[in-house]
């Protein structure tokens, strides 16, 4: 099964250029979506992992999956203001100004391992903020998955830059 042809791309998506990249379908097939959490646990079964870290929203689906299939806890990391409890909180870029994104000051202890797991990297401006977020708190990301990656966009290298490495199971070509 290729899963390029589970991912339904929708052009001109939130705008004119952009070829909006759908995980929805990937998730709604069974057999897509356990290819997937089974190729983003693969490379790092039998490593020392305490958490996986799920970025909003896709992050939460496919890195509970990932949490499941290493029998970890999972760390949700969300857009500010969503958490109840006492945050850590980091900023990163966006095209027209800057976000926020946020996790509780105890879903990580210092010196546990984590996973970084998200849909799709482009710029890697939200996963390098979660980076700093899970640093902030002491853990160590000792990896990042993600199902998309669009290398024009230099954020799977980024992120392999500042130290971690990085699993992406397909690649698609422009923005």
């Amino acid at each position: 099964m290729d899963l390029k042809t589970a991912i339904r791309t929708i052009a001109d998506h939130p705008k004119p250029g952009i070829m909006f990249r759908d995980i929805t379908t990937l998730l709604g097939d069974p057999r897509a979506f356990r290819r997937a959490v089974d190729e983003l646990v693969q490379p790092f079964a039998g490593r020392k992992i305490d958490k996986v870290a799920g970025i909003e929203a896709r992050g939460f689906i496919l890195g509970g999956a990932v949490a499941h299939q290493l029998s970890v806890g999972f760390v949700p990391l969300r857009k500010k203001g969503k958490l109840p409890h006492k945050t850590l909180s980091a900023d990163y870029a966006l095209e027209y100004g800057t976000d926020t994104i946020e996790m509780h000051v105890d879903a990580c202890q210092a010196g546990e391992k984590v996973m970084l797991i998200d849909d799709l990297i482009a710029t890697g401006g939200t996963a390098l903020a979660a980076l700093e977020l899970l640093r902030k708190a002491g853990a160590e990301v000792v990896a990042a998955g993600f199902v998309i990656d669009l290398p024009e966009l230099g954020g799977a290298d980024r992120l392999r830059a500042a130290g971690v490495p990085v699993q992406t199971l397909i690649a698609f070509e422009g923005h």
